[in-house]
Order: C-alpha cells, then structure tokens, then sequence
C-alpha cells in the first residue's frame, strides 16, 4: 500500500474473489455461476440498437427493471431496490443501517463481504460462530437488539433456515434491521418475501448472478418497506446515481420477466446437484444438505489442500479456503451434467492415487 492511504484503511483485509482463470480452459466450479446462458429474452434485449443508446446515461431510476421485481413479488415500485449486483446492495445496507451506536450481527462462517463492509464503513460487528454441525442457532440472534444480517441459505454451507425462524428473528428484533441474503434461495431455500407486509424492519436482498444466471451483468435488488428502500435510494443517489448501465437494465427486465426459464434452470440444477451428492457420499465424503447451487464436502483422512490441488492439475478449479475451521471442505459449484462427470472422475483418480 502507499504511504497516501488513509490509516483508517490500511487494516482492512478485502474480500477475496474466486479466481478466475486467463489463458488455459478451466471447468469453473469455484464461483457460483450458472451452467446456463441467460433467458433467450436478455439475448433479444441487447441489439444492435440498445448498443449505439450507449452513448448516453441510463435511467438512474431504472424503472423498467424494477416494475418488472415489483411485478414479481406483489410490491410496491417504492419497495424495490436495484444494485451493482447484491454486493453494491449488501454494501449501501451497511452504510445506511450501521454505525458507531448500531451494531451488525452476523455468522462467523457465512459470506465473506459482510466483515469487509463493517471494516470499510466503521460499523461495529460481532461475528458469531456456527454450531458444530454448521448450522445457525436461532438463539444467537433472537431478541439480540443488533441489526442482523443472514445469507439464507447460508454460503460456503449451503444450509438454511426456516421461514419461521427468520420470522422470530424479525417478530424479536422490531427496532432493528434484519438483511435476508437470498443469493442462492431459488435453489431450494424459502424467500422471506412474503413476510414483508407485516414486518417494516426486513430487507430481502436477492441476485441476478445466479439462478438467473447473469453473473457478468451486475444486478442486484432488495425488497423492503418504502422507508428502507428510501435510505437505500439516499446511499445511491450520494454515491452514484448511475449505478445500473442501459444494458444491465434490458437484461435485467427480460430475465425477471421469463419465470419459467428461472424455473427450468434450477430443476436441472438441483437435479445434477442431488447425482452428485449421492456419487460424492458413495466415495465417502461428508456432504452437507445444500439448498444452493453448490455443495460443501470433505473426504474423511484426505486433506482438503490435496483434493483442491489435485483437480487443479486436472483443469478442475473449486473454492477452497484456509480457514482451520473449514480447511478440509471444498466448495463445489454445480455444473453442466458433463461438467460433474468430469469432476467425478477426477475426484475418483485422486482418490485412486491417494490409496496407493
């Protein structure tokens, strides 16, 4: 770092991306990205037309996308909010919502923007361990007077909570913030959505990047009482007012609009997620219950640093971090069909090698 740098920033650790591969052909399984190109709407969306309106500004109120959220989920337009992907979302939340007096809480084990935007915002945060078996203990966050942000499902674990155990956390902690991360939710998980009319105090903030498999476009929203998406819309209109470009606007509009191809995308997601679950067990790895597009798994006397090399060597690349806690798992997203074959085989020539 210079020696220009604010010290207020020199200890911050930022958040580290999966990697993503320049030069030799990767099956990428570390990111999270859908298997699947986008809606057929999105490719008619982005014409030759739309590309020459680039010269000028977008629409800082995009209001067809929103229109087309609010259609979705039953709200309001003045309950929808959209970002520079979820992260610019998540990020605007703790600026808005935290401070030196109003503390995050949030799972120790979850995703890793969370600590990052408390650090870089100067929001106070307690981060609480997971249970042994890696699941959230509702008891940490009930009645616990904190704003509180959950990735439900959770990531890298892939596990959820209950409708009803978001709703307790809301119903306990009325004169605070409760941040519902729903990237993955289409997977398997259940959207706080339809709590919103009777709580004021919920953000649910969901993602275009995954099941609507728009990764590189940067799309974001959440859903919220008018007064939160206000505060939200304050942070934006401070900060950039064009956060969304003409043709993330387009994209965004005909994926929203295509519900059955969303649909279509994750069955077959969850249905190769479910093969590779039983072909992984079969090998003897420990898989967790993922209600996402990704599984989380180790194989018991194989350390996690081995197999993540090993499929490396192979053109394989997974999410692997060097957390002790965590240091055997790997985080595998859910490919194509042939994709996981690939893996598989890989994942059994290791295996292989490794009994010799």
């Amino acid at each position: 770092m210079s020696r220009f740098l604010s010290q207020k920033f020199a200890s911050i650790e930022p958040y580290v991306p999966g990697e993503q591969p320049q030069g030799r052909q990767y099956i990428k399984l570390n990111t999270n990205e859908s298997p699947y190109p986008p809606a057929p709407g999105v490719i008619a969306a982005i014409n030759s037309e739309e590309v020459a309106k680039l010269r000028l500004y977008s629409d800082p109120d995009a209001r067809p996308l929103v229109a087309a959220i609010a259609r979705r989920f039953g709200v309001g337009e003045d309950q929808v909010f959209v970002g520079n992907g979820s992260d610019e979302v998540l990020a605007f939340s703790f600026l808005a919502f935290g401070g030196e007096e109003k503390r995050f809480r949030f799972p120790a084990l979850s995703y890793g923007f969370y600590p990052v935007f408390a650090r870089l915002f100067g929001v106070k945060y307690e981060a609480v361990p997971l249970r042994a078996d890696f699941t959230i203990d509702p008891a940490d966050y009930i009645g616990c007077g904190t704003n509180v942000v959950l990735a439900n499902p959770n990531a890298p674990t892939g596990l959820a909570l209950g409708l009803d155990v978001i709703e307790e956390i809301l119903r306990s902690n009325p004169d605070s913030v409760v941040v519902v991360d729903e990237a993955y939710v289409d997977f398997g998980g259940e959207s706080a959505a339809k709590l919103l009319e009777k709580y004021d105090n919920l953000l649910v903030v969901q993602t275009f990047s995954k099941s609507r498999c728009l990764a590189g476009m940067r799309i974001g929203f959440a859903l919220g009482s008018p007064d939160l998406i206000g505060d939200l819309q304050r942070m934006k209109f401070s900060f950039n007012p064009y956060n969304l470009d003409r043709l993330a606007i387009l994209a965004g509009t005909a994926a929203m609009e295509d519900e059955a191809y969303l649909k279509s995308c994750t069955e077959k997601v969850c249905a190769t997620r479910r093969r590779v679950t039983d072909r992984l067990r079969e090998m003897g790895f420990e898989v967790l219950e993922s209600k996402t597009n990704f599984v989380f798994a180790k194989k018991p006397g194989l350390p996690g640093t081995r197999l993540f090399a090993g499929l490396r060597e192979r053109g394989i690349l997974v999410r692997h971090w060097d957390d002790p806690l965590i240091v055997d798992y790997l985080r595998i997203s859910i490919g194509s069909d042939a994709e996981m074959d690939t893996f598989l085989s890989a994942v059994r020539e290791i295996l292989e090698e490794d009994a010799k």
